[in-house]
């Protein structure tokens, strides 16, 4: 049988990794919806034009607009 300081060593050994664990995996939940929200935030304020499939650079009117003002 353990000793009492035994004991609550091993206890207090569990906790703490138990405390770690979950710590850990909350931070990567929260990694994982974050980038989400934020591509639903960006979508939703009216300043992209493209569809959602299509990715990389997109020549838009504003973007035409400057390039014509800047080539003056």
């Amino acid at each position: 049988m353990l000793k009492q300081d035994e004991a609550s060593t091993i206890l207090a050994s569990r906790r703490g990794f138990l405390r770690r664990t979950l710590t850990a995996g909350a931070g990567l939940a929260a990694a994982a919806v974050i980038p989400q929200g934020a591509a639903a935030a960006a979508e939703g304020d009216g300043m992209t034009q493209a569809s959602p499939k299509a990715r990389g650079y997109h020549l838009t009117p504003h973007i035409l607009d400057y390039y014509k003002s800047a080539a003056q």
